[in-house]
């Protein structure tokens, strides 16, 4: 309570990162009239400075940064501790690109140039995944703590351990794991866990979940070419394995 009224709520906090500064500028402008609070950074090392001192709710990365690239900088900020989500943004147009940001933990790209009004969007539909995440968390208390044959996922307090022993996972794949753990037996495309996961779909970029299936597998399983958690359903997609318990 402050002065006898409800304590208001903080505005959500954006750092663009982007060496463009009419671009930067512009995009403050526009998420500042949403009610934003928006600082900005014009090189990765700038970024990665401000993102430590003062930890933002988004990051709108570029691809393309002097001193720093945005590449590196989504690498560093991945191995941190504290989860940011990040949408990146990239001038290039090869696939390559958009392809290696994902896989390095971005939630999400646009391509430059892109309209004021999709930039908006974009980010409007990270906060409301976060959201939700965040939301289901906190009421589904069933599911805090998920356990099957050692290997043990707290989705309270985002820890893995397996056999006693703690799993360091990106956020990404904490939340691939997470969702299957939760469904096991049930049988997901790639299509339906970008959409499920990565918060909606990235037509051609399927492969993207299989790099983050075999990261999760090499830290997971015990002989990562024959998983006993994560399975492949060939011509299909993926599922998590159900307990010994429940199998036929």
């Amino acid at each position: 309570m402050v002065n006898g009224g409800p304590v208001p709520m903080r505005a959500k906090r954006i750092l663009v990162v982007d060496d463009d500064q009419d671009i930067a500028r512009l995009v403050q402008l526009h998420l500042s009239d949403l009610g934003f609070e928006v600082d900005l950074a014009f090189d990765g090392r700038e970024g990665l400075e401000k993102a430590a001192a003062v930890p933002p709710d988004l990051i709108v990365l570029d691809l393309m940064l002097p001193h720093v690239d945005g590449l590196e900088v989504c690498r560093r900020l991945r191995e941190g501790g504290h989860y940011v989500p990040l949408l990146m943004l990239t001038a290039k147009s090869t696939e390559l690109d958009r392809v290696l940001g994902l896989e390095m933990g971005a939630d999400d790209y646009l391509t430059k140039p892109f309209s004021i009004g999709e930039l908006v969007a974009r980010v409007k539909a990270i906060f409301r995944r976060v959201e939700a995440i965040q939301s289901a968390s906190q009421s589904d208390q069933e599911e805090e703590r998920l356990s099957l044959e050692g290997l043990e996922i707290d989705s309270g307090k985002r820890t893995v351990a397996l056999d006693g022993r703690p799993v360091a996972l990106t956020a990404r794949e904490f939340d691939l794991l997470a969702h299957f753990a939760r469904h096991p037996g049930r049988v997901y495309s790639r299509s339906q866990l970008l959409d499920t996961v990565w918060g909606y779909g990235h037509d051609g970029y399927e492969h993207t979940v299989n790099s983050h299936i075999n990261r999760l597998r090499a830290k997971i399983e015990e002989d990562p070419a024959q998983p006993r958690f994560i399975l492949t359903v060939w011509g299909v997609g993926y599922k998590f394995a159900e307990p010994l318990s429940e199998r036929a």
